[in-house]
């Protein structure tokens, strides 16, 4: 289901005054006028509904009342952090939106050997502060077409050391993580299934570039902890490697209690 994703905190009396494109998206695009409700989120993921009240030229009032989703159960699923190598810009932008419509909670992109494009010195910091703005947009909209409750973040590319201390301090929040290495056969002869047999405190995918990860790049994550996996006889692109693991971990949590030995 669709909804809009608030980037301010309601006034004292609940109402919001949108403008530029918050306004933009609701006047010309979902083209909403005053008496309308719809679906929306809190900065703090609540879920909400807001009423339309007036419309001006530049901007629009509207009230927004907090919803009970008490009686909506829902499958809660751990955070799923999403190590992803840098790759080409649309194919990066694409893999983006799709852990924001799937639901990933923190999108950690980082520079392997194989990346393009490749992080060569500290000119390249503004190209990168450029990325993150547009990622941030492209996260919106994944998440109002979609209707994820999940907040999805991203975080500024990093090199492999600062990746690797990210994980370490994901280690010490959560006791028990699971974190998963993408890789071919015949590195990796496991499957989703054999991992996800509990549903650990944190999931964390490393998904390489095109091209994949080099052996060093491998045996690294290996040896901090990760365990590979496979996704089958063939080879997956970057952008179609991502959403695959993803929408695995998802769907085995989802239907865990679907699962029985005859169908294992």
């Amino acid at each position: 289901m669709k909804q809009f994703i608030l980037r301010g905190e309601p006034r004292e009396d609940g109402t919001v005054r949108l403008s530029g494109e918050e306004f933009h998206y609701l006047a010309h695009v979902r083209r909403v006028c005053a008496g309308d409700t719809l679906d929306c989120r809190l900065p703090s993921g609540a879920p909400a509904v807001l009423l339309i009240k007036h419309i001006e030229k530049k901007a629009l009032i509207a009230e927004c009342t907090l919803k009970s989703n008490e009686n909506c159960p829902q499958t809660v699923f751990p955070p799923i952090i999403l190590f992803q190598s840098m790759v080409k810009g649309m194919k990066m932008d694409l893999i983006v939106r799709q852990a924001g419509e799937t639901g990933v909670t923190d999108i950690a992109p980082f520079y392997s050997e194989r990346s393009t494009p490749r992080h060569i010195s500290d000119s390249a910091v503004d190209a990168d502060t450029g990325r993150c703005r547009r990622w941030r947009r492209i996260l919106i909209e994944a998440r109002q077409q979609s209707g994820s409750s999940i907040a999805t973040s991203v975080k500024f590319p990093m090199k492999p050391d600062e990746l690797f201390s990210y994980w370490e301090q994901l280690k010490s929040q959560y006791e028990k993580s699971l974190a998963l290495l993408v890789h071919e056969i015949p590195l990796a002869k496991s499957g989703f299934h054999k991992y996800l047999d509990k549903v650990p405190e944190l999931i964390v995918l490393a998904v390489g570039p095109e091209g994949g990860f080099s052996q060093a790049e491998a045996a690294a994550f290996i040896d901090a902890g990760f365990k590979p996996v496979t996704l089958g006889d063939t080879i997956l692109r970057a952008e179609s490697a991502a959403l695959y693991s993803v929408a695995v971990v998802r769907t085995l949590i989802f239907e865990r209690c679907m699962w029985t030995k005859a169908n294992l």
